[in-house]
């Protein structure tokens, strides 16, 4: 069992590690150990089980060992034989240093190896497809490094477009279990009424419009790992099951009644405060404990201003379409610093692709930044009174008056949209279903909207 925290706004950060070992003292398998370093320990004699007990009078599935935010507990699984500490048979009770139980007959100890670690900057600029040579970022890198060959869940937070499924990516692609699946599922783009199939799977006829049978991602990404993007939109009826089959390992489809077993590592990732979501009551708080154990927090763009020149020319090389695009001029540069980056790292990749096409030679220059961007400059030259705008809002220099009406119309629109959504989402605090209620639009339009301007 292993708990990892780490406060990234410290000085000096350190993961605190709780892990445990469980050694069999007495019975058949005396003197064999195990490193508790996962969320749920099974203990049976089933070859799958995390513990495998070759003691004859030990149930198939006999006792599991669970991290909870209150500690470590062991739980009986409905053993023929019963879990006992000492004469006292239980059904669930916290482990303590050098606890000592009892499974049929074999009798195992448990004993804290609780560590702090130092985490330091990383030395990589790079890691996986993250970039960064802010220490904010390098120290992220290092606790992916610490924290990806483990099977430990982890909780990605951060604003929209800073990096959070590419760092779970990272974790995946780091691991053990890099050679299997990586399996997205998006909590805030699936009908509420399809998240449970879509998930768990379904059986055929277990709902209208289910004419097969169906795996569900956790089920496909048995033996890999699953990114579950957008945990706070997950509705509240469904987070209990969601919360069983992290506790279990064990999922059940939609309309049937068997029990399907699934080795999955679950990274999380959310934009919103789910502290603050478990004390309004939208989240439940066991959840939040079982995702959270270990917690990584990605840095705003703003906020590492200093990676600009080296994220610009990572997005660079990975366009899609690059005629030959290799820098950005200095005034370019100059308004990049100035602006604000709601949408992160996202946007700005986005604004060097919509650049591109606009692009002659082998450099960016500022007649082919969007007019949102350009307008934003002139706006803040305007308040330091070294350009007048228009009785029509439009800056003089952001060279509209210049372009074919057709086009200059479609770049107001498109910085229009932007703004709008921008002040929608930041006053809903990333709730895209509020957000949209609000805006009286279709959720899946505002969510098409988002990822549209980079701003998710």
């Amino acid at each position: 069992m292993s708990d990892i925290t780490s406060t990234l706004a410290a000085p000096r950060r350190q993961l605190f590690i709780r892990r445990g070992r469980l050694t069999v003292v007495d019975g058949p398998d005396a003197g064999r150990t195990w490193l508790v370093d996962r969320d749920v320990l099974h203990i049976g004699s089933l070859e799958e089980s995390d513990v495998v007990l070759t003691d004859s009078t030990v149930s198939r599935r006999h006792a599991e060992v669970i991290r909870t935010a209150d500690g470590v507990v062991l739980r009986d699984s409905g053993s023929t034989n019963g879990t006992f500490v000492g004469n006292v048979r239980v059904r669930e009770v916290f482990l303590t240093p050098e606890t000592r139980f009892t499974v049929g007959k074999s009798e195992l100890a448990f004993t804290p190896e609780d560590e702090f670690i130092e985490i330091t900057p990383s030395e990589k600029h790079q890691l996986d497809m993250l970039v960064g040579h802010a220490i904010s970022m390098r120290e992220v890198f290092g606790i992916i490094e610490r924290v990806a060959p483990t099977d430990l869940t982890c909780l990605i937070t951060g604003e929209t477009g800073t990096g959070k499924e590419l760092a779970s990516r990272a974790m995946h692609n780091l691991s053990n279990r890099s050679r299997k699946p990586f399996r997205v599922f998006d909590c805030g783009a699936a009908p509420d009424t399809l998240i449970e199939s879509e998930l768990f799977g379904h059986e055929r006829g277990s709902f209208t419009g289910a004419h097969t049978a169906r795996e569900g991602v956790f089920e496909l990404a048995d033996g890999g790992t699953i990114f579950l993007d957008e945990i706070g939109e997950l509705p509240l009826e469904l987070q209990p099951k969601l919360l069983r089959v992290l506790e279990q390992r064990e999922v059940r489809r939609v309309g049937s009644g068997r029990i399907r077993s699934v080795d999955v590592r679950v990274v999380a990732a959310t934009n919103r405060d789910l502290r603050e979501e478990v004390r309004e009551g939208r989240f439940r708080e066991d959840l939040y404990y079982r995702l959270a154990v270990v917690e990584l927090q990605l840095p705003a763009l703003r906020n590492r201003l200093e990676d600009l020149s080296l994220l610009c020319s990572h997005l660079l090389d990975r366009a899609r379409h690059n005629p030959g695009v290799r820098g950005l001029a200095p005034e370019v540069y100059a308004v990049f610093e100035a602006y604000h980056w709601p949408g992160n790292v996202r946007e700005l990749n986005n604004v060097i692709e919509r650049a591109l096409p606009f692009t002659d030679g082998e450099t960016i220059t500022l007649e082919a930044l969007p007019a949102s961007l350009r307008g934003a400059q002139a706006a803040a030259a305007a308040t330091k009174g070294t350009v007048a705008p228009t009785e029509l809002g439009i800056p003089q220099d952001s060279g509209l008056k210049d372009m074919p009406f057709k086009d200059a119309k479609e770049q107001i629109i498109e910085a229009f949209e932007r703004d709008y959504l921008v002040e929608l989402i930041e006053r809903y605090g990333g709730n895209v279903s509020r957000a949209a209620r609000a805006a009286d639009m279709d959720r899946k339009s505002i969510t098409r909207l988002l990822k549209k301007h980079g701003i998710r």
